[in-house]
């Protein structure tokens, strides 16, 4: 049986989420290289706890303020001024929040510092002694780098507003960069603590450097821009109001996975980075997918213009054509993370420092993680519905509701029924991440129900989603049947056997898909074609 071919989504849209998803790409792949050259010189010992957990706050306020708080409540506001063709209040806006921001930042600077023992009993209360001494001076360290993301997050929101939307998200690239270098210039003989600093110092320099790197490109866009509070101005007001509410409804995933970090500080040594190192590979789909589509999304939503009927089926037809593309995406992520997970993980991190059994832990969290992959990634692109409507309220209660189960359910699976299976408290780190995945799933189903009463029924088609799900195993299947007589041939050598395997695996699932008639898989088909000739072309 086949899957009715759905209408090709708007060329505006395409592009749009495939800039964002590209930016995305490479800025994830240097920073799975950083992960790499961080596994290599520090493994999973309990300097490398110290600096993941001390992280956690720069990791959380970029996440919460590029990708959420700022760009739901200026974006929409700010792209429908400029679709009604008010470009000098859309410029009056931009200044406003910019000055605002400014002010924010030199607060958010001084206040961190001055609290960060607080911060350290917030983020890791488990640690103790050397821990706990090395994670405050660290925080102390990264501050002066979230000031500086901050201001890069109105660059951001400048940037998707206008539908530049590569730049902002590729920009990360230069923090790995930054760190990478830090590292290897510090060198494999300096102490673990040291390499620890060395890093840190290494993501202050990036965070710099993405500032300077957008702020150009951003005031080209907005010229004749001033600084201002615009305490007059309605819009502005708008802004201001919907922060609050977006800060915790769009950082959520963020927010919780900092909820994860505090209950793994009270888990065995090495929980920390465990937990981190998995979270960032289940981050890659959830960024690729789920941020490039909403991010492409929420300034055409947005712009939608006519009678609330209208609005409301244009919301609806981006949200639906979005969620198709989300689920053909994410479910085979979710499928690879518990199949071929003990590969990819060994590829990004088993060497020098870091070991198989550490491979192992965090292929394990990682299949805990994808429990709720599909869920969490479809409650962002829903959030983004919510925000073009000008409704903030409804994803912020649901988030709170979210948080409160992570963190609830986080308890239960890491401890209780950790120890009543028999299990070392180590494995605690699966518990962790298949209870985020479990709030995850309650998050988009209370999302989608709010949201249909509002605009009608929405949702990718059940039969659709039914089908991915079993290509994608057939995919595993298929990727399996080469990986063992592979492993036997050549060891436990992730370098050898993981290309192997996800090649195999990615390119079953695109011909099955192909064969059933995906359009989804068909466009994506046509597009590795159309680059191959391309190259072949030119060689």
């Amino acid at each position: 049986m086949t899957v009715e071919p759905t209408p090709a989504a708007p060329p505006s849209r395409v592009r749009g989420s495939v800039a964002v998803a590209a930016g995305i790409l490479a800025s994830r792949v240097a920073g799975l290289v950083r992960q790499s050259v961080f596994a290599y010189f520090l493994g999973a010992t309990a300097a490398a706890d110290v600096f993941n957990a001390a992280f956690k706050i720069p990791n959380v306020l970029q996440n919460v303020l590029g990708e959420g708080a700022v760009s739901a409540s200026f974006i929409p506001v700010y792209a429908r001024l400029r679709a009604e063709g008010r470009d000098r209040e859309a410029v009056a806006v931009a200044g406003a929040v910019a000055t605002l921001l400014a002010l924010v930042t030199a607060a958010l600077v001084v206040l961190g510092v001055a609290c960060a023992p607080l911060l350290v009993g917030l983020i890791a209360p488990g640690f103790e002694g050397v821990r706990r001494a090395e994670t405050l001076a660290l925080v102390r360290i990264f501050f002066p780098a979230v000031g500086l993301l901050v201001l890069s997050a109105w660059c951001l929101g400048i940037l998707n507003s206008h539908r530049r939307f590569f730049l902002p998200y590729a920009v990360p690239m230069a923090s790995s960069a930054t760190v990478i270098a830090a590292l290897c210039f510090t060198g494999i003989g300096a102490d673990k603590f040291t390499l620890a600093h060395a890093a840190a110092w290494g993501i202050v320099a990036g965070a710099l450097l993405q500032l300077a790197v957008q702020l150009p490109a951003a005031l080209r866009l907005v010229a004749g821009v001033r600084p201002s509070l615009g305490r007059a101005s309605a819009d502005v007001r708008a802004v201001v109001t919907r922060f609050s509410s977006a800060f915790l409804s769009r950082g959520v995933a963020q927010l919780s996975g900092y909820v994860d970090q505090m209950l793994a500080s009270y888990l065995p040594e090495s929980a920390v980075t465990v937990l981190a190192n998995a979270q960032t590979l289940n981050l890659l789909p959830i960024s690729l997918f789920g941020t490039a589509i909403s991010a492409a999304q929420l300034p055409e939503m947005a712009s939608a213009t006519g009678t609330p009927a209208e609005i409301h089926r244009a919301v609806v037809a981006r949200l639906d054509a979005g969620l198709r593309r989300i689920a053909f995406f994410v479910i085979p992520s979710a499928v690879a993370f518990v199949a071929l997970g003990g590969d990819i993980a060994g590829l990004l991190f088993q060497r020098g420092a870091f070991t198989r059994a550490d491979t192992e832990a965090v292929w394990a969290t990682l299949a805990g993680s994808s429990v709720g992959l599909l869920g969490q990634t479809m409650a962002r692109l829903t959030s983004s519905a919510f925000y073009a409507l000008g409704d903030t309220r409804t994803p912020m209660r649901v988030a709170a509701m979210r948080l409160a189960l992570t963190g609830a359910l986080g308890y239960v699976f890491a401890f209780p029924l950790t120890r009543a299976l028999g299990l070392d408290l180590r494995w605690g780190t699966v518990g962790l991440s298949a209870s985020a995945g479990v709030a995850g799933w309650i998050e988009y189903a209370l999302l989608r129900a709010a949201l249909a009463r509002r605009v009608g029924p929405h949702g990718a088609p059940p039969v659709l989603v039914a089908q991915l799900w079993s290509i994608a195993l057939s995919a595993a299947g298929a990727a399996w049947t080469v990986r063992l007589p592979l492993r036997a041939a050549v060891g436990d050598r992730p370098m050898l056997v993981a290309p192997v395997t996800l090649g195999v695996f990615g390119l079953s699932y695109l011909a099955a898909g192909v064969f059933i008639g995906n359009p989804e898989a068909r466009r994506l088909r046509v597009a590795v074609l159309r680059r191959l000739g391309r190259r072949g072309n030119a060689g």
